[in-house]
């Protein structure tokens, strides 16, 4: 029987594995970078601050809004990715780094909390570069140890504040904040040259033949290959967000964009605030605690490794929830239980290692959880949560800081408990059994 890939010209359906490591390469970069400009922000708040004369209260106001603009920012590219491309969406998120960075630095020649705000904005680019990562790779990746391998990927998340917080500490002090924020657009623009070289997922594809079959109107053509590719024909041409929150994908979307948003409390917290937490409510001092956040991002990669690899042998859903649970637990013992240095590193080590390193399971989840058609909205839909969660989590920081409640407490409530509840939350979502290929998860 004649097959319609016998009739019409369709992509090869793999890759080489020298291209496979080529985009692993330039993705675990880009996200990096990303990782730096992100972090660099929050480390370099309280220098900035004490440059324009803020007060703490104001800082988190500022981070506030800031990431409001990131949320706006983060939603246009997951219909970026789905219609445009996983290459051409990497290529302008790292893009993005490159001017969120650049800008940045000039807020020192215009120093308005409104410019920062707006200039900062432009970081949800990078930021959601992780989405168009997680939506590229788990396409082009096996099945089998799918997790393991985009751990190293997402493990660019401990590098780049390992990066940010060591290159900070070295020339801080010589090139000052605004230097720093120049230093980063450089990388960005050769990461975005090197993009160009990338090879788009076979898997999209797939997706863009069967629309251009049905604008073509040969819609017997497109529900046959389809029906090859595992891919649903009559849903193709539907807006993506619509199809977010339909059907089966409504309980998806609402669970894992809670876990998110909740969780993001404590990324807020315990990532973009934690140079504020170490030195006001530890009282470390400014360089003491970027050391002791590069040590506890070295310990967070290998969480990342380890998470990734569990995930594919036990579950990814059952792995974030308890990690996420205990990384609650940990927090909370470096706010009230750790008094000297070494106690603080280990217990924010062993936090790190939870925290972040669940989010190579955690990516990878949210990609097997939607179907090709709308896996780049999807996931970029629950990746902006995130900001949503830290202005949620910036704004009751504050408020807390502001009813004298005190900045230990302030963390725990803040974020230590809402780590632990995004834990929780992800047991509300479905299943996903592990080793399982792309589409036989969903069409």
């Amino acid at each position: 029987m004649e097959r319609v890939s016998d009739r019409i010209q369709v992509p090869r359906d793999t890759l080489t594995s020298r291209d496979v490591t080529y985009s692993s390469i330039v993705a675990l970069v880009a996200w990096t970078l990303s990782v730096f400009d992100f972090i660099l922000f929050g480390t370099l708040l309280p220098q900035m601050a004490q440059t324009f004369h803020w007060s703490t209260t104001k800082s988190a106001q500022i981070a506030t809004w800031v990431a409001f603009g990131t949320f706006i920012v983060a939603l246009t590219v997951g219909p970026l990715t789905d219609y445009l491309g996983r290459r051409r969406a990497l290529i302008v998120t790292t893009a993005g780094v490159a001017v969120s960075s650049g800008l940045t630095a000039l807020t020192a020649v215009i120093p308005s909390a409104l410019y920062l705000i707006i200039v900062r904005a432009f970081s949800g680019f990078g930021y959601s570069e992780q989405a168009v990562n997680t939506t590229y790779l788990s396409e082009i990746y096996g099945a089998r140890n799918r997790g393991l391998l985009y751990s190293f990927i997402q493990g660019g998340w401990p590098i780049g504040v390992m990066i940010a917080s060591t290159v900070t500490a070295l020339l801080v002090g010589t090139v000052g904040w605004p230097g720093m924020f120049a230093i980063g657009t450089i990388p960005a623009v050769i990461i975005v040259l090197l993009g160009t070289k990338l090879k788009e997922s076979p898997r999209y594809q797939h997706v863009v033949q069967i629309r251009n079959l049905l604008r073509s109107g040969q819609l017997k053509e497109a529900e046959e290959y389809g029906t090859q590719y595992g891919i649903d024909t009559k849903r193709t041409r539907s807006f993506t967000y619509a199809q977010l929150f339909q059907g089966g994908m409504l309980r998806t979307t609402v669970f894992l964009g809670l876990g998110f948003l909740l969780n993001w409390f404590a990324i807020e917290v315990f990532n973009v605030l934690a140079t504020t937490i170490l030195t006001e409510g530890k009282h470390l001092n400014f360089g003491n605690s970027l050391w002791l956040l590069v040590l506890a991002n070295a310990v967070g990669y290998v969480g990342y490794v380890a998470h990734g690899w569990v995930g594919d042998h036990i579950g990814r859903r059952e792995t974030i929830g308890v990690a996420w649970i205990l990384g609650g637990l940990s927090f909370a013992g470096m706010l009230y239980v750790a008094h000297s240095y070494i106690s603080v590193l280990v217990f924010q080590s062993i936090g790190s290692f939870f925290l972040n390193g669940a989010y190579s399971a955690l990516f990878i989840f949210m990609s097997e959880s939607y179907p090709t058609r709308v896996r780049g909205t999807g996931t970029a839909f629950i990746n902006a949560m995130g900001p949503v969660g830290g202005i949620l989590g910036a704004l009751s920081f504050s408020l807390l800081l502001s009813s004298h409640l005190g900045i230990l407490m302030a963390a725990l409530v803040g974020g230590a408990i809402p780590l632990a509840l995004s834990g929780i939350v992800m047991f509300a979502l479905k299943r996903i059994p592990p080793g399982q290929v792309l589409e036989n998860l969903s069409t």
